[in-house]
């Protein structure tokens, strides 16, 4: 005689629980899904987890009122929500924790290559080099592809095909970007003499 080795099913209504304690368990499970992953969670993923038709932006918003006060804050990134420390404690996990392998640790002329591509993606070497002024380096690219920062983009449909950059979503997260409408303005950076110091 075989068992029966089917995962039982998994209750996304929760009809048997009263109406309070149905939101503030939907709540939770949504709490979980983010606390268990370090990556933005979008909406469709944590509609998994609760009842047909339910708001899962009401809950957000519920869970996010109900951490007011704590160390971390629900953020809404790329094209869903994850846990992030409030800035206030950033020395303090410093401090104490072992974190250098999360730091980005770029140096200022990586960081203006990366703005660049950010603001002119999909963009080829020749389109920074355009940019800068100067070749830029295989390994400075080599970096930023390391980090997740950069991916390939769609080849360029000049002579050769050379490869473009784009963004990625790892570039929105390590920056707290919902999307890249939300990059400062272009001009004004330039107008601070931002991206100009950078590119020196």
């Amino acid at each position: 005689m075989t068992k029966d080795r089917s995962k039982p099913e998994f209750d996304r209504e929760l009809v048997d629980l009263s109406p309070e304690l149905r939101w503030r368990e939907w709540m939770r499970r949504i709490e979980a899904v983010l606390f268990a992953t370090g990556s933005p969670v979008s909406r469709e993923d944590l509609a998994r987890v609760v009842g047909q038709g339910v708001s899962v932006d009401l809950l957000i918003d519920d869970l996010a009122a109900d951490l007011e006060g704590r160390a971390f804050e629900l953020a809404k990134v790329a094209d869903g929500w994850l846990f992030r420390t409030r800035v206030p404690y950033a020395s303090a996990i410093r401090a104490a924790a072992d974190v250098a392998e999360q730091l980005l640790d770029l140096a200022d002329f990586d960081i203006a290559v990366l703005a660049a591509i950010a603001y002119d993606q999909p963009v080829t070497r020749d389109g920074l080099k355009d940019i800068f002024g100067k070749d830029i380096s295989r390994d400075l690219i080599g970096r930023l592809h390391g980090r997740n920062l950069i991916a390939n983009g769609p080849r360029s449909p000049r002579p050769g095909a050379p490869y473009t950059y784009v963004t990625t979503e790892q570039f929105l997260v390590a920056f707290g970007l919902q999307s890249l409408r939300d990059l400062p303005d272009r001009e004004q950076m330039e107008d601070a003499g931002m991206i100009s110091a950078l590119r020196t």
